[in-house]
């Protein structure tokens, strides 16, 4: 008979994506490919550890060879983040903001991430890639698998969103309801925030303030173009006036 496989609980879950965590923000790898590429392994090697909820051993190895991190650390969070701390690529004083809450309470806990500007790398004007600018710390219950967090840079959208707010994007989220917040990318210009509408075959990209024109984007490119949806900002009140 064959044998069962173990199934992954909540708690399981838990310690899985906290320890790939641990493992993306001291390696500054963003997305699924540039960790299989630090890591030296295949993308779907990550996808069946993820399914398993476990963390091959040897991973935490390499981690240490490559970037002096102790595997205490990355599969518990028990410091000294470093063992080697002459390879760390982020200082782990940045590694070590997150406040400590029991496990359940995901309110009571925040972590790091990384914030891009909406301009991006700049690298390849017909794509955009993130440049990460600063770090935030934001609320557990913020994060998603998929986030990308942004700093506006643009007062095409105020009221609603300010000029140097935060804006959390959800990049597994690339569909178009109508009004519904979106940033997509335009070549040479970076990313723009927009509430997006889809009409007679094109898509018709609207700001919150009326100085800016109307964008419209062909359905054909929409889909390429589109990061993903604006599911929260965070931002000071404007009590002016």
């Amino acid at each position: 008979m064959a044998k069962l496989k173990k199934k992954c609980d909540e708690r399981l879950e838990r310690w899985f994506e906290e320890a790939m965590e641990r493992i993306k923000k001291a390696t500054g790898a963003r997305t699924q490919v540039q960790l299989a590429d630090v890591l030296e392994v295949r993308q779907s090697s990550i996808s069946d550890a993820k399914r398993r909820c476990s963390v091959p051993s040897d991973w935490f190895l390499k981690l240490y060879r490559s970037h002096g991190l102790n595997p205490n650390w990355l599969s518990d969070g028990q410091e000294p983040v470093y063992l080697n701390a002459s390879r760390g690529a982020v200082a782990a004083e940045n590694l070590l903001r997150e406040a400590p809450a029991s496990y359940g309470r995901t309110n009571a806990r925040g972590r790091i991430v990384q914030v891009s500007s909406m301009a991006g790398a700049g690298t390849d004007p017909a794509v955009w890639t993130p440049q990460p600018a600063e770090d935030l710390s934001i609320p557990e219950s913020f994060h998603r698998p998929e986030l990308q967090v942004l700093r506006v840079d643009s007062a095409a959208m105020e009221p609603l969103i300010m000029r140097g707010a935060f804006v959390g994007v959800d990049m597994a989220q690339r569909q178009h309801p109508d009004g519904d917040l979106c940033a997509v990318h335009f070549p040479h210009q970076g990313l723009l925030l927009r509430r997006v509408y889809c009409q007679d075959g094109q898509f018709v990209l609207k700001a919150e303030d009326k100085a800016h024109a109307d964008l419209l984007v062909p359905a054909a490119e929409m889909a390429a173009r589109t990061l993903g949806r604006v599911i929260w900002v965070m931002q000071g009140l404007n009590l002016q006036g």
